[in-house]
């Protein structure tokens, strides 16, 4: 195949040759030129030769060819970059441009052309991807504030999801409701049937046991419909609970349960809606359920219920007294005595972790600043060892009933002081004699032969 002006037969319809530039042009993203132009632009010398039949110059060839050239990378060859020009202007044929022969000829015909490939290359996006790049210290912060959103919203997701899943069952209407609580009382009806004879030994007929059976299932049915449409109403009730001590999930689960519950009670008889119902039973699930799970240390329910009502009284007196009210106060409004009103506030205290971070960086933790009484200081227990044994060695200059006294009386031994009948009761003697001793001893030890040595502790 030549060019178009040597052999304009090469093509046999000129509407369908058309398509062929037109899609090379926008492939390569130029202009698609005038076939009578492209002829004048390349020499007759540089025609490639003919290798390729007519029938080779399909539009369905040119176009896969331009589709495949549109993908290329900046790794391509020069011959896959000069045969989209090639396609572009109809002069060479598919498999013209895979000969290794026609390079020289293909490029001349390129620089002709003069097509430009606009597509951004593998290295070209790899190098404008390493433009911005983290130290250290930046990339560790920002994965720490990553791991802090994706803590925070993943909560968020669940509660997300699960408000997408219940949003697709439809709300019911008042006929629907009876009609489903109509399928319910029937399925227990027959669940109930079904374990007298069971429990009686009394053999049903088959046709009869299958009927019962299929109403048991059609309850159900019944009851599981029922459940998912008001899965809504559980959720709308449970946000009233939040910031309680309980994960919002974990407040949708109890009030769920409350949900079951009023669905096995319901009573379509008395008229009301199922959601009217429904909301006493829930709302007492997610009570009961916080006053149980709620705290870190357990309080009764009913301790529960006077929490509550010490708190709901002390803010009404606070809006209406515009001050704190006193337990005197608050006793006179629940008739009780003050006394319970200090223990029940007692009660209501929500216990600290000694772990919980303090300060914005939440490096340090609320236990590092509490003291530990009870830690022994080693300066203190130094001086007092030596103290011990000074006493020790003063107490050995006395004979041995009057330092048995001393170590009785300010309890030297078990840290117990006696009085002077129990020491009396220890020797055999009178209270007065314990007492005559006792003086003899001090001042023995007053003595500066013995003190001194004890008056440097007393600072």
């Amino acid at each position: 195949m030549v060019a178009s002006t040597s052999q304009p037969e090469s093509i046999s319809d000129e509407s369908t040759a058309a398509p062929v530039r037109r899609t090379s042009a926008a492939a390569i993203g130029t202009k698609p030129p005038a076939k009578r132009a492209v002829a004048a632009k390349v020499p007759a010398t540089k025609a490639v030769p003919e290798k390729a039949t007519p029938e080779k110059a399909t539009p369905e060839k040119a176009a896969a060819k331009s589709t495949a050239a549109k993908s290329t990378s900046a790794k391509a060859t020069a011959s896959k970059t000069a045969a989209k020009a090639a396609e572009a202007t109809g002069d060479v044929a598919v498999t013209d441009i895979e000969e290794p022969d026609n390079i020289v000829e293909i490029v001349d015909i390129v620089e002709t052309v003069d097509v430009t490939d606009t597509e951004e290359t593998p290295a070209e996006g790899a190098e404008a991807a390493t433009e911005f790049t983290w130290d250290d210290e930046e990339e560790s912060e920002a994965l720490r504030q990553a791991r802090k959103d994706a803590e925070m919203t993943a909560s968020a997701d669940s509660v997300r999801a699960y408000l997408k899943q219940i949003g697709k069952v439809a709300l019911l209407n008042a006929e629907e409701e009876v009609d489903l609580a109509k399928r319910i009382e029937a399925g227990l009806y027959g669940t109930e049937r079904l374990r007298q004879h069971e429990e009686s030994g009394e053999k049903l007929p088959m046709q009869m046991k299958r009927d019962l059976r299929m109403i048991v299932r059609d309850g159900e049915r019944a009851k599981n419909h029922l459940l998912e449409a008001n899965l809504r109403l559980v959720v709308s009730l449970a946000k009233r609970y939040t910031g309680r001590g309980m994960a919002f999930l974990d407040l949708i689960q109890e009030g769920n349960l409350g949900l079951i519950r009023a669905v096995e009670k319901f009573d379509y008889t008395k008229g009301y809606k199922f959601s009217t119902y429904a909301t006493w039973w829930i709302r007492q699930a997610i009570t009961r359920a916080m006053a149980d799970q709620a705290r870190t240390i357990r309080i009764p329910v009913h301790m529960v219920e006077v929490i509550n009502k010490l708190g709901r009284i002390q803010r009404e007196l606070l809006q209406d007294l515009g001050r704190e009210p006193t337990p005197e106060e608050l006793a006179k409004e629940m008739d009780i005595t003050p006394d319970k009103v200090l223990e029940i506030q007692q009660y209501a205290r929500e216990p600290i972790s000694l772990d919980q971070t303090i300060g914005d960086e939440g490096d340090s933790q609320l236990g590092d600043f509490i003291e530990d009484s009870e830690a022994v200081v080693a300066v203190d227990a130094v001086s007092f060892t030596l103290l011990q044994d000074q006493l020790q060695s003063v107490l050995q200059t006395l004979s041995e009933r009057e330092a048995g006294v001393v170590k009785l009386r300010f309890g030297l031994t078990d840290g117990q002081p006696r009085t002077l009948d129990e020491i009396g009761q220890v020797y055999g003697v009178t209270r007065e004699r314990i007492r005559q001793i006792e003086s003899k001893t001090m001042s023995k030890l007053r003595h500066p032969s013995r003190s001194q040595v004890l008056r440097d502790y007393l600072d």
